[in-house]
């Protein structure tokens, strides 16, 4: 059986493989590409057009005539890996292998999870070459290295590591490539694949940041963290990411030191209040009713003098039906608009309170409570302030203040004694207590000393 026999009968009968042959100077060359992988007109243009003006002779040495830029000699047994990634494959004595891959993804466009207020609108795509060129755009020094795995048994995808050689730790990169190396399964179809393998100790709370901003990503990577990006993913890897790093945005670093100071201190109001509020206002109407004063605890029962039913049992509907409102208008099509879900809302929240099925105090507070959770633009962050919520309101229900007490104990150990690759979730250093929730301009800029060696970043004047 010939070579493009054994081709042929491992293709079977899919029919986007193209199989073509010529006559160089009577002699028979071999074209092998497939048709939606690669540019047909660049093909033409670039090859059939040159090969047909060639000397035997020169069949041989196609890598040095061929216009090409992107023509290497490979073996037989690559022949179909190399035609799966959009190359052409030219056989005659030797195997060349061109590069033609035809443009498949969307494009640079502008950012859509993360809005960017007064920064770069660019935003990461599904083509690994063009997300890995918006970093290098940005970083324009060789010390930026980019290790290229290929992971997943079909996908064979590709996965490249990025990190600046002279800031980052040799002993982080190592181990995230350890971890990457030992994964073996059948394909990774986004970056949420191996970030379910990298994160290590199961947390509600996130231990590593999905960002499709690249200049997020090279913020990150002159802090000395790694970077991960994953062919078919517009969403980059950023790890280790600590607690304090998800009440950060990149719009911080483009404001004055005072704006930004106050809106990080909103996003710490919002987090308490997300996970505290419910629990408790349960607990001070059910248990701890010494806790709050006499005129605004008779306003409080007032309000729940024809409720049928527990607070807690009140409450959590609420959250419910608000977790269904929030998911409906997050899955819905764009062309139904959130009218909808908005007027869903408001007709719901309006009719259970005059049914008499819940409390207009409990609206509130649970309103309130799920709004300040959307501050947040993780969403892992957000799952992991509604578990915690509901924990605390049924610690509330049962022991009162002290169940809510208690829980925030156990919230709390769960974050101190998180840790990833070697690092502690709540990482702050005395170089970076200027930059965690009141920002300070300091002309001389210095980074986490737990996190590189190299603590100089320079200063601006």
């Amino acid at each position: 059986m010939t070579l493009i026999e054994e081709l042929k009968h491992e293709v079977g009968v899919s029919t986007d493989y193209i199989f073509k042959d010529l006559i160089v100077n009577n002699k028979k060359v071999h074209l092998v590409f497939n048709e939606v992988l690669t540019n047909g007109q660049g093909i033409n243009d670039f090859i059939l057009r040159e090969l047909i003006h060639l000397k035997r002779k020169d069949l041989d040495i196609l890598d040095e005539i061929l216009p090409n830029t992107n023509i290497i000699v490979i073996k037989k047994e690559d022949i179909l890996k190399y035609v799966n990634n959009g190359f052409l494959v030219i056989i005659t004595k030797k195997i060349f292998a061109s590069e033609f891959r035809a443009t498949l993804d969307r494009g640079i466009t502008n950012i859509e999870s993360e809005l960017s207020i007064s920064g770069p609108k660019d935003s990461f795509s599904e083509n690994f070459n063009t997300n890995i060129g918006l970093i290098r755009r940005r970083i324009k020094t060789c010390n930026l290295k980019n290790k290229t795995l290929e992971i997943g048994r079909r996908t064979k995808t590709k996965v490249g590591v990025l990190y600046i050689k002279d800031i980052a730790s040799y002993k982080l990169v190592e181990k995230i490539e350890k971890i990457l190396q030992a994964i073996d399964i059948d394909g990774i179809v986004d970056s949420s694949y191996l970030k379910f393998a990298l994160e290590g100790k199961k947390s509600f709370f996130p231990t590593i940041m999905m960002s499709e901003r690249p200049d997020k990503s090279v913020m990150a990577l002159l802090e000395g963290k790694v970077v991960i990006i994953v062919d078919m993913s517009p969403y980059a890897l950023i790890l280790p990411s600590f607690f304090l790093d998800f009440f950060h945005t990149v719009d911080d670093y483009y404001q004055k030191g005072f704006n930004t100071s106050f809106i990080r201190i909103i996003r710490l109001m919002a987090f308490l209040i997300a996970v505290f509020v419910p629990a408790i206002y349960i607990a001070v109407t059910t248990r701890n009713y010494d806790l709050v004063p006499l005129d605004l605890l008779l306003m409080l029962k007032a309000g729940r003098t024809f409720v049928p039913f527990p607070a807690y049992i009140e409450a959590l509907f609420m959250i419910v039906c608000f977790e269904i409102l929030k998911e409906s208008d997050l899955r819905m099509s764009s062309t139904s608009g959130s009218a909808i879900s908005i007027l869903g809302g408001l007709i719901l929240g309006d009719a259970a309170v005059a049914a008499g099925i819940v409390s207009p105090i409990m609206i509130i507070v649970i309103a309130i409570s799920s709004i300040a959770g959307l501050i947040f633009t993780s969403i892992e962050l957000v799952n992991a302030l509604r578990i915690y919520k509901i924990f605390l309101l049924l610690l509330g229900t049962v022991l009162g203040i002290y169940g809510v007490i208690i829980g925030s104990l156990i919230m709390l150990y769960k974050i101190v004694s998180l840790r990833l690759f070697g690092y502690h979730y709540i990482n702050v250093d005395e170089n970076e207590i200027t930059d965690s929730i009141i920002k300070i301009n300091k002309n001389i800029r210095k980074r986490n000393s737990k996190l590189t060696r190299n603590i100089e970043r320079g200063r601006y004047r």
